[in-house]
């Protein structure tokens, strides 16, 4: 009986032998890729990972002084007083308009803008046009900002100018509630849309040639071509491009809204970022701030997870 325990013990250290070896070789064979990768891993460790620890926060009176070690737990005290906030709902429904105009509005564009530049026949004029398109987006949200208040400040913005001299009266395009997510949304395509087009444009140079050729021969037109041939093609791509925007439905960019932020769009304008902004950083409520944002990331996974698993039930491949 013991000899076959001790074999069962040799048999087993032996696997766990085995399987270091195994491993240790596809680590030297492959070592200068996980070289490469590394300090993307380091990264996602220390600035991902490590601060998940900080969620701990959310359910205690932190203070500074005492640490995490000491400092009180008090459950999900913090998240009462979130619901409890009147200005909740009014926040919650800033930030989801917003990121809501940005899905409807700014999602698409980089698909028919990869399209559009696909079939331009000259490579040094779509070459050209990328270029153009793309250098906003190397562009700081504070020089958005600054162009933004030069082109539509009502006392010297340039179209407020325009309008004046054409004898029409000037218009509060900055201080008014009404246009102010959309305001933002304009921002961010004119600022993003070009570099969004990059994943697009690759995922279309992969279609295979041969399904146009086949399209051409039975008839199909050049917006034939595009719809039942890159469309379909590219649709796996945009299908998971379109679950990860999901995951991120409650990050409306906090740079962006802060710079555009007054006192006469507060109304429309205070999101979850500039709340814990102002309540977490400004007012050093940390536990409070951290429920926040506890909150938003367990959205963005409901969000992701329940997209993901219709996709899959319709027979798309999904993220996992």
């Amino acid at each position: 009986m013991e000899r076959e325990i001790d074999l069962q013990q040799k048999v087993t250290v032996y696997k766990k032998e085995a399987k270091i070896r195994s491993l240790y070789k596809l680590l030297a064979k492959d070592k200068y890729l996980y070289l490469l990768a590394l300090p993307g891993i380091i990264y996602f460790l220390v600035f991902k990972y490590v601060p998940m620890l900080g969620i701990a926060i959310a359910f205690q009176d932190y203070s500074p002084y005492l640490g995490f070690a000491e400092s009180e737990w008090v459950g999900v005290k913090h998240f009462q007083t979130l619901f409890a906030n009147p200005d909740f709902w009014l926040i919650f429904r800033n930030t989801l308009a917003i990121s809501f105009l940005n899905l409807l509005l700014f999602f698409p564009l980089p698909i028919i803008l990869a399209i559009m530049l696909n079939e331009l026949k000259s490579q040094f004029y779509k070459r050209t046009v990328q270029s153009i398109i793309y250098l906003p987006h190397f562009l700081s949200w504070v020089i958005i900002a600054t162009l933004t208040f030069m082109m539509l400040s009502q006392s010297e913005g340039l179209i407020n100018q325009i309008l004046v001299f054409f004898g029409f009266e000037k218009v509060q395009f900055l201080t008014n509630p009404n246009t102010f997510w959309l305001m933002l949304t304009s921002q961010s395509i004119w600022k993003e849309v070009g570099w969004g087009t990059i994943i697009f444009l690759a995922a279309i140079a992969g279609v295979n040639t041969q399904l146009y050729e086949a399209a051409k021969m039975d008839g199909a037109n050049r917006f034939q071509q595009i719809w039942h041939v890159t469309l379909p093609a590219i649709r796996n791509v945009i299908l998971i491009l379109l679950i990860l925007r999901l995951g991120d439905i409650m990050e409306v960019g906090f740079e962006q809204v802060f710079l555009m932020y007054n006192g006469a769009v507060a109304e429309v304008a205070e999101v979850f970022d500039t709340y814990v902004y102002r309540v977490g950083i400004q007012q050093g409520q940390f536990s409070y701030s951290t429920a926040i944002g506890l909150f938003k990331s367990l959205v963005g996974l409901i969000l992701v997870v329940g997209a993901n698993h219709l996709a899959k039930k319709f027979g798309e491949e999904g993220i996992y």
